[in-house]
């Protein structure tokens, strides 16, 4: 069923996750070969967690799975969870803390029925502590991991940042840590229990900025599209719209004022210097806006690349898709599913030359491959009409 040679083609995943979060995590292990299975609850009626399932946030998330609906508060359910621990390797779930523990899903229980097993939590603030208990949300986690106070312009107020980037890195981490834990169990033998959350997630990827507070004590505020440090690295205006430009030393400042036909501003006492152009970063803008509206964004990303000095286009989603780098690096991949047809989903962004990824399926409907499961456990068709009858799957 799975294509041989996969990184992960030998291990099997089962997904309780929903959301983003988790279901972010699990993509990355589908994606590179691991056969998971979607765990989810018995239709009933209302709209998940998860949203419309035919959506496009929707179907991204889940492709290479298969689905399974099972009641995990009735004790048949729960028994055939456990049947299928006992053959797995990872767990994925982003309940709230106490949640696994009231259906049996904590480690300990997990452990005791498979020692080689891992559980993955993802979890808003943790498994402990005050705010343990919470219900984690991204733009909570951008609040309070302190990405809303660096993002957006200075004495605008905080601003999020429009990607669901906590829950996005939050599931990045938790893959991340499935495969060294997978790593670490080639020589132990033995499964453990990885955890990590959306606000922890946030604040790791504060990297240089939580640095510059924790060794020198200085709080980093709003800087708008200005870079924190390395000034000119903003957005400018052109004569028909608007290009990045960055300058990182005082080389890349030389090659930048020569391009832009300004070689005078490496001596002038403003700017001849970085702290010169932090200092005074404003006068700094001003005067090369003043050169770059006067001709396209195509003319001086042309010039200012050819010489050396990073520039690039600010694109809308279609102009993305549309880039010629972007279509070379075959980040949009088509999906054939069986009732919504052809269409393109995000591809990964790892490019490996022997065992690529591959997307292999589209997400499944609710509950497509329960009876098939089941009957990879060894369940007869008469016991599986029952479990439908009986509400359990």
């Amino acid at each position: 069923m799975l294509p041989p040679g996969k990184p992960l083609s030998r291990f099997k995943v089962l997904d309780l996750s929903r959301v983003r979060a988790g279901p972010t995590c699990v993509r990355q292990l589908a994606d590179w070969g691991a056969d998971v299975i979607k765990i989810e609850a018995p239709p009933d009626g209302k709209e998940g967690l998860g949203g419309d399932r035919d959506n496009s946030d929707f179907q991204n998330l889940h492709r290479n799975k298969r689905s399974l609906t099972l009641n995990l508060k009735a004790e048949e359910g729960r028994e055939i969870f456990y049947k299928l621990v006992a053959d797995a390797d990872v767990v994925v779930e982003n309940y709230r803390p106490d949640v696994k523990n009231r259906l049996g899903a904590d480690y300990e229980t997990l452990a005791k029925i498979n020692e080689r097993i891992i559980l993955v939590s993802i979890s808003g603030f943790g498994q402990d502590g005050p705010y343990g208990n919470r219900a984690g949300f991204d733009q909570i986690a951008q609040g309070m991991g302190g990405l809303m106070s660096i993002t957006g312009a200075p004495g605008e107020g905080p601003m999020r940042v429009g990607i669901p980037v906590a829950d996005l890195c939050a599931g990045m981490f938790a893959a991340q840590g499935t495969m060294l834990a997978l790593l670490e169990r080639e020589v132990s033998g033995k499964g453990q229990w990885v955890r990590t959350s959306l606000l922890e997630a946030m604040v790791q990827m504060l990297d240089f900025q939580a640095a510059r507070f924790l060794k020198e004590g200085e709080v980093p505020g709003q800087a708008g599209n200005d870079h924190p440090t390395n000034i000119p690295t903003g957005v400018f205006p052109t004569s028909d719209g608007h290009i990045n430009i960055a300058v990182a030393g005082g080389v890349m400042f030389e090659r930048c004022c020569d391009a832009l036909g300004h070689p005078e501003w490496n001596d002038d006492p403003l700017f001849s210097t970085s702290a010169a152009r932090s200092k005074n970063r404003v006068q700094m803008n001003k005067v090369i806006s003043e050169v770059t509206r006067t001709n396209t964004s195509e003319h001086w990303i042309e010039l200012l690349n050819d010489v050396g000095c990073p520039a690039g286009p600010i694109n809308s989603m279609d102009q993305v898709f549309a880039d010629p780098q972007v279509q070379h690096l075959e980040m949009s991949v088509d999906v054939d599913h069986p009732r919504l047809g052809t269409f393109g989903v995000v591809n990964q962004a790892i490019k490996m030359s022997r065992t690529p990824s591959e997307v292999r399926t589209a997400t499944p409907d609710q509950g497509e491959h329960t009876d098939s499961v089941l009957r990879e456990l060894g369940y007869d068709e008469s016991t599986i009409k029952r479990f439908h009858e009986n509400g359990v799957v």
